[in-house]
């Protein structure tokens, strides 16, 4: 399938640089995905389209102000790095930038030196194993001396780092955020549940490998990333309880989406269970765990407009950009959001 089939023409200035006041207050595109029709809302009237028994999944997942600047020890020359994936102990695969300063036995210092590294190995595309050392708790000084890892496309500086976080985020580990839950306030979550729709959490930690372009020309040789996740046991049981009884599973976010989907896949069921991910998911996929997703609007040509296009058709999801566009919606992280169902 070729690449070019999932492109469309984005103005820059729809790019949305910052987030909007309220939560809540982003525009909801609702896409019915069997018949293509198209409703302009607001983001607090998910409500409306929420059944009792439905289930709504969300990604607790917690971002890591995963970005340090610091120094060469020996030179003082500025260096910055990206914490991408924890290794062994307080070894850390990172991104480095120059790279080509930081090479085997390179000693990094931040903080004036409340935070020192040594680069014990080298990757691809400037990636570099470095082993922390510091006094005290690791993500406590982290907290201090690191900055929220925006997307490239994000030019502005984020006034508040918490605007890049859930407000149901809990267990640190991503390196960007599960944007689709965003939107979500803790009033418009216990409506939720007044309204008698169940909410559960899954884990699954984001890496930099989201915002990766597809290079292949035919979609089908791309590699995606690997990522980590986890399903409790309270989890599972509730889904395939909802699943039972008749409930819808709605998703929110392509990062929830495929963590039921690998266990479903794997499985046949929901299981608690904890590991890695590459699945891709791309139209002629076959879905097994979900009924409805929402999720924000994605790149051109991106594995996540891949996946939604698997879920409500590439002609009705390529259409529903369009017309997004027309309508001037807010795009990416700090965007407007799409419900399809």
């Amino acid at each position: 399938m070729d690449i070019s089939l999932f492109d469309f023409e984005l103005p820059e200035e729809l790019i949305a640089q910052t987030p909007l006041e309220k939560r809540e207050s982003s525009r909801l595109m609702v896409l019915h995905r069997q018949s293509g029709e198209i409703e302009h809302k607001h983001f607090a009237d998910v409500l409306s389209y929420l059944n009792p028994g439905d289930c709504l999944v969300l990604n607790e997942t917690k971002v890591m102000p995963a970005r340090l600047y610091g120094v060469k020890e020996d030179t003082g020359a500025h260096i910055e790095v990206l914490l991408l994936k924890q290794e062994e102990n307080d070894c850390w695969e990172t991104l480095v930038k120059p790279a080509k300063r930081v090479k085997e036995g390179t000693v990094l210092s931040f903080g004036e030196g409340r935070l020192k590294a040594i680069c014990t190995g080298i990757g691809e595309q400037g990636g570099r194993l470095l082993q922390f050392s510091y006094e005290g708790i690791f993500y406590e000084i982290l907290d201090e001396l690191g900055e929220m890892p925006l997307p490239p496309y994000i030019k502005e500086r984020l006034e508040d780092r918490d605007r890049y976080q859930t407000v149901f985020a809990r267990e640190v580990g991503s390196a960007a955020a599960p944007t689709a839950g965003l939107h979500f306030t803790e009033e418009l979550l216990q409506l939720i549940r007044d309204r008698g729709v169940h909410i559960a959490f899954i884990t699954l930690h984001v890496g930099l490998g989201t915002f990766r372009p597809v290079a292949a020309s035919a979609i089908e040789e791309h590699e995606m990333h690997s990522e980590y996740y986890h399903m409790s046991e309270e989890t599972a049981a509730l889904l395939n309880r909802v699943k039972q009884d008749g409930g819808r599973i709605i998703t929110v976010g392509t990062t929830s989406t495929r963590t039921l989907e690998t266990i479903a896949s794997q499985f046949g069921e929901f299981r608690a269970v904890s590991g890695w991910t590459d699945i891709f998911i791309y139209p002629g996929y076959q879905f097994k765990a979900i009924d409805g997703l929402i999720t924000n609007f994605h790149l051109p040509k991106s594995t996540l407009i891949m996946l939604i296009s698997a879920l409500a058709g590439r002609e009705h999801v390529i259409h529903a950009y369009e017309e997004a566009v027309k309508e001037k919606y807010r795009f990416f992280s700090f965007g407007d959001a799409m419900l399809l169902i």
